[in-house]
């Protein structure tokens, strides 16, 4: 019975390699490595938000035409889609850049830069950018805060307006905690309600990412929308109003969760993906 036991093991290992030989020589193994991509990639999201601090109007024009002409078509060329880039409408006197950057996994993300430098239309494209030197750079400094997504909003929401490019307003705001269990807790807060509360009222949340990676951490990072200031301020009203907020906010675990709130008003620019 044992013998029989270790034949048939022994022939199905067989089996088993030569179909997956068979399959490399075949198109299904393509289809079987796609399968396993998707398999492996991550539930939820990772972020990369870039602040490119930018203080003159003249060289906003030139970053943007960076961004435009070069690295949104070559991070579009390597799979990464829906970036949005964004200005500052929250002061007349910063020309800094924001720009949004998901991806699928930590693999995709380390990445990026190698792909880049393989890839020859981006190369070209941003040859002019690439020239300047330290006293013709475009920007002071890139601010970047690594992030992965919440459980409870797993991937980017679009809302049709922005989709569809229509006039849109976006609301970026940034929650220091005073320690990593007071960020866990907060993280937890949003999760088990207030992200629901924030789709209810429709101040439409775009993502939610606890930073990984960054300056003052531990902190998250999450962005609203909205058609226009008059009924964004109409649904942050309905939020504050809205009876399960006013539950949760009482619940003692999330109290004294968020020591600072940092936040600020983007338009798109005509490019943005989002």
């Amino acid at each position: 019975m044992v013998n029989q036991a270790m034949k048939f093991l022994n022939y199905l290992f067989v089996f088993v390699m030569m179909t997956a030989i068979n399959l490399g020589n075949s198109t299904d193994l393509q289809a079987l490595e796609v399968a396993n991509e998707r398999e492996n990639s991550a539930d939820q999201e990772y972020y990369e938000l870039r602040i490119y601090k930018i203080f003159d109007y003249e060289k906003q024009q030139i970053a943007e035409n960076y961004l435009q002409t070069a690295l949104i078509p070559a991070l579009n060329r390597m799979g990464v889609d829906r970036v949005g880039v964004f200005s500052n409408s929250s002061d007349e006197n910063d020309h800094s850049l924001f720009m949004l950057i998901p991806f699928s996994s930590i693999e995709q993300f380390t990445n990026m830069n190698q792909r880049l430098a393989e890839d020859a239309d981006y190369q070209t494209n941003a040859g002019a950018y690439f020239k300047r030197n330290m006293k013709t750079a475009v920007y002071q400094r890139i601010e970047s805060r690594f992030m992965k997504a919440f459980k409870g909003i797993p991937a980017l929401e679009i809302p049709a307006y922005s989709s569809e490019k229509k006039e849109r307003l976006f609301e970026l705001r940034l929650y220091e905690s005073p320690t990593e269990d007071h960020a866990r807790r907060k993280v937890k807060m949003f999760n088990e309600g207030e992200i629901d509360i924030m789709r209810d009222v429709k101040l439409a949340p775009i993502f939610f990412g606890e930073t990984l990676i960054g300056p003052d951490v531990p902190n998250l990072v999450y962005m609203l929308s909205g058609t226009d200031e008059e009924a964004h301020g109409q649904h942050w009203k309905d939020f504050l109003a809205h009876p399960e907020w006013n539950r949760i906010k009482g619940i003692e675990e999330y109290k004294g969760t968020v020591s600072t709130i940092k936040k600020w008003m983007l338009a798109p620019t005509s490019f943005s993906q989002l």
